[in-house]
């Protein structure tokens, strides 16, 4: 494709494509073999079309990252009660992190420090880019609803934990969760921090 085809084809339909080209080059070279060059060629556009986008190949395969997650959501059905919905958003959370994934979370991390960056960063960006409500606020919401817990014991820090236990074990361990771990992480951790003083969940 010439260089005037592509600047015809603007906006969203030329960034689908271009992130689609970066998702397949990632999964087909990893993050050590993915060039703008690359991904320009497979989308049918030019480096510079890229460059104004996305400057690195880092910020260029965040972006991919993020809409791969946004298109392959996390959905919580109304269990009837907090444990077992925290269990299973764990569980998938788990089952969506592949070791091809985890892999290029790894390999992205040294850029990313010379870019000044972090992976605290990084999931910043991912989350920007996934449209509707978090499924952690959605899940403790009904919690909320049906009295389980009550919202003086809900802060950002307790909010996110499970998710932050559940990724620091999944990239240390380069494994899925087990379900012992799971276990750990919501009965052993995250519910007593929510539990009324003497009360059982």
């Amino acid at each position: 494709m010439t260089d005037d085809k592509a600047e015809r084809r603007r906006g969203d339909r030329l960034e689908e494509a271009i992130l689609d080209a970066a998702w397949v080059e990632l999964e087909e070279r990893g993050y050590a073999g993915l060039t703008l060059e690359g991904v320009a060629k497979r989308a049918g556009t030019s480096r510079p079309v890229l460059y104004r986008r996305w400057p690195s190949r880092t910020a260029l395969a965040t972006a991919a990252l993020g809409r791969h997650v946004a298109q392959n959501p996390v959905v919580v059905p109304d269990l009837g009660n907090l444990r077992d919905e925290v269990r299973w958003f764990l569980r998938r959370l788990s089952d969506r992190a592949r070791p091809d994934l985890i892999s290029l979370i790894f390999d992205m991390q040294r850029d990313l420090a010379d870019a000044h960056s972090s992976l605290a960063d990084m999931r910043a960006q991912v989350r920007a880019q996934i449209v509707g409500p978090d499924i952690m606020q959605t899940v403790l919401a009904r919690a909320l609803d049906r009295g389980e817990i009550t919202a003086g014991h809900l802060n950002p820090r307790i909010v996110s934990l499970p998710m932050d236990l559940a990724r620091h074990e999944i990239l240390t361990t380069f494994a899925p969760l087990s379900d012992e771990a799971i276990g750990e992480i919501v009965d052993e951790i995250f519910l007593p921090l929510l539990r009324p003083t003497g009360q059982r969940m």
